[in-house]
């Protein structure tokens, strides 16, 4: 198993029943002594960018809408960035892993328009107490993965689950193939 840390990818085992996050792929933003915090990436909703966050409509990736980022705080939003220029980081960006990082949507959009590769904005979050995390991971709830950054940005997420899986070595790859219900297998 790979090691909690920021950039790393939670993706649901099969046995994870909870709607919050059944095959979900979050990306972990920040994980310490504390707790971990993150983002679910493949749950867009039908909420327009545009409706809620005006400005923001013309800098975030496709598809133009705000994505369910977890059950905690979703009157809130996060937005996850991926700079142009690694050297070339706006005002309110705060680096997570490489050109990956958390931006402040305080930060005037003007002050951030051609710094950005793509942007996409969070509804909620996810987040775990000390411990928590950890003792879901024993548990078999979650598969831990390295990440990439086209992971976050996808056009359409739905099949990222799946696609994740496929990408891991040895036997953790043949889950990308399981059917949702093993037990009609």
């Amino acid at each position: 198993m790979s090691e909690l840390r920021a950039g790393m990818l939670l993706v649901a085992a099969p046995a994870l029943l909870d709607p919050n996050f059944a095959d979900s792929v979050v990306l972990l933003l920040d994980v310490d002594d504390g707790g971990a915090l993150g983002v679910v990436l493949n749950r867009p909703s039908p909420v327009a960018v545009s409706e809620v966050l005006g400005g923001w409509a013309e800098v975030v990736a496709e598809p133009e809408v705000l994505f369910q980022g977890g059950p905690v705080g979703a009157e809130g939003a996060l937005a996850v960035a991926m700079l142009s220029d690694a050297d070339d980081a706006p005002v309110g960006f705060r680096p997570v892993e490489g050109r990956l990082g958390l931006l402040d949507l305080d930060t005037p959009v003007e002050l951030v328009e051609g710094t950005l590769q793509g942007l996409r904005i969070f509804a909620g979050y996810a987040g775990w107490g000390a411990g928590q995390l950890e003792a879901e991971v024993d548990e078999g709830s979650w598969y831990v993965v390295p990440g990439e950054a086209g992971d976050v940005f996808r056009l359409d997420p739905t099949d990222l689950w799946r696609d994740v899986m496929r990408r891991q070595p040895g036997e953790l790859a043949w889950h990308a193939t399981r059917p949702v219900d093993p037990d009609l297998n």
